[in-house]
């Protein structure tokens, strides 16, 4: 029996005619595989089943999913995302994010000399709807390229980039055009930038690896296919172990007029 997968014309652009016609007769197709989108089981000779080709500098990983969560479809992401993306597929990555749980990574401008994020990931109630949120808050003050380095420009950096000021935290923030939240493999990767120059977006904050989140966050991101980031300095938020927590110290930075956010649009899956 012959497997129910749908190869997009992208995909069988990168990978071949020859590589497709294997996988359609069912030579290189799994029978099972865990959806790279909603981590659930799938079985090709069951499901009408997607082929999502992630795509590094130098190496291809072909992954499976659900035709009913996502499209076949290529993902760009840089080398060492797809690795992380290996160690997913192979098991070698365990663990979930929930309010509580925290990564750090590396951010270019607009936080200049590399400095360290704290990226908290939950869900937050916007207009009587769940929304996935990611708070990033620095560890120190982010001071602007070519200052002598004292102060805490972190805010008016992320401003100068399209973050708008929270007033209130039930009502959801502007979309900031170019961004997006990279989510590979159902982990979350890094938020992205739009280039300058042009051409693939740059990495603002990437993971160092590839953060695991909740199948409750992941779900809601997928269905919204928008996820809320706000940022906030250092020392505002800290790290909450409950959403309802979390909440309570985003309202209090807003309240102290010290929290930005943006809308950004779901990249990958």
């Amino acid at each position: 029996m012959s497997p129910m997968l749908d190869v997009s014309e992208d995909v069988r652009a990168e990978i071949g005619e020859e590589e497709a016609a294997r996988l359609l007769a069912g030579d290189t197709a799994p029978g099972s595989y865990d959806c790279t989108s909603c981590r659930t089981p799938g079985d090709t000779e069951q499901e009408r089943t997607s082929t999502v080709l992630f795509v590094g500098d130098e190496t291809a990983v072909l992954a499976f999913a659900h035709a009913t969560c996502v499209p076949s479809q290529i993902v760009k992401v840089s080398e060492e995302q797809i690795q992380g993306a290996v160690r997913t597929i192979t098991g070698a990555s365990q663990g979930a994010a929930s309010a509580g749980a925290t990564t750090d990574g590396s951010a270019p401008d607009p936080a200049p000399q590399q400095a360290v994020l704290g990226v908290t990931c939950g869900q937050v109630l916007i207009e009587d709807q769940l929304r996935p949120a990611l708070v990033v808050e620095p560890t120190g003050p982010i001071a602007r390229p070519g200052s002598d380095g004292v102060g805490d420009d972190f805010l008016p950096l992320l401003i100068e980039h399209g973050f708008m000021p929270v007033t209130d935290v039930a009502k959801l923030p502007s979309p900031v055009p170019g961004w997006s939240v990279l989510l590979a493999m159902g982990q979350l990767h890094a938020v992205l930038q739009p280039n300058p120059g042009g051409g693939q977006p740059n990495a603002w904050w990437q993971a160092h690896q590839p953060l695991p989140v909740t199948d409750e966050w992941r779900t809601t991101a997928n269905k919204t296919s928008t996820v809320v980031v706000y940022a906030a300095p250092a020392g505002s938020i800290g790290q909450q172990p409950r959403e309802d927590l979390l909440r309570e110290a985003l309202e209090r930075a807003a309240e102290r007029g010290v929290l930005v956010a943006a809308a950004m649009p779901l990249a990958g899956t």
